[in-house]
């Protein structure tokens, strides 16, 4: 059975660029300056990141956080997945930021608590993961609805040029990459030789777009989920 969500409505997108934002508040928890704001007319709820509410990293260029959260929109897009909320870099009330739709969930579920019928779909958040480098794959970074769809969330950190991969999906390792999964990195391959290489290139540097491209075609030649390392493989904390 397919289990990859269906696409979101091309209407969010084009709301998301286009709607008025009327921020309600920060997020509590964060470690950037997260609000949650409701947008346009309709008020649809939106999260909005901007890039000079960003904690500075010491191995992340500053300001770069809300591109690389748009940019792992637009990888996951071009692999045929939905599992990132619609999500854009566009200005707003405190300047330049990344705004994504938000996504009603239980907070008592997370990655590591999910039952055994979302393996397929985790396997595919993991395969997403390596292909963006994501330096913290929290439990609590994905997500369940009301509807038992799963969303992944916070790509702040990712696309490094260096390996920084941080997860807790590390249940795979030594298992073949599923078919599927195999074809829908060779579909990005392919996109990132054409409009999808335009489009992350307006939002990452031209050595990370190369990486991103690299990585992706090391899981065509070699597509085992591979071992931890090198460095720290768990995000901390964990949730």
């Amino acid at each position: 059975m397919d289990t990859t969500p269906e696409p979101a409505s091309p209407t969010v997108a084009a709301e998301l660029a286009s709607g008025e934002l009327d921020l309600l508040g920060l997020l509590p928890g964060s470690s950037n300056y997260t609000f949650l704001a409701r947008l346009g007319d309709a008020g649809t709820p939106v999260v909005y990141k901007p890039r000079r509410g960003e904690s500075p990293l010491w191995d992340f260029p500053q300001g770069t956080l809300c591109q690389r959260e748009a940019a792992a929109f637009v990888v996951c897009s071009a692999l045929g997945w939905s599992y990132v909320p619609p999500t854009i870099l566009r200005d707003g009330p405190h300047g330049v930021g990344m705004v994504q739709q938000y996504i009603e969930h239980d907070p008592r579920f997370h990655a590591l608590n999910l039952t055994p019928e979302h393996d397929e779909e985790l396997k595919q958040i993991a395969v997403f993961d390596l292909i963006v480098n994501n330096a913290d794959r929290k439990g609590g970074h994905i997500l369940r609805d009301a509807s038992d769809r799963l969303w992944a969330i916070d790509h702040g950190v990712c696309f490094h040029v260096e390996p920084k991969l941080r997860t807790v999906l590390w249940d795979y390792i030594g298992e073949p990459v599923p078919m599927d999964s195999l074809a829908a990195v060779e579909a990005l391959c392919d996109a990132l030789e054409n409009e999808v290489s335009s489009r992350i290139g307006e939002l990452l540097p031209p050595e990370e777009v190369e990486s991103l491209k690299r990585r992706a075609e090391t899981i065509l030649k070699s597509p085992v989920f591979p071992e931890p390392g090198p460095g720290r493989p768990y995000p901390w904390p964990p949730i």
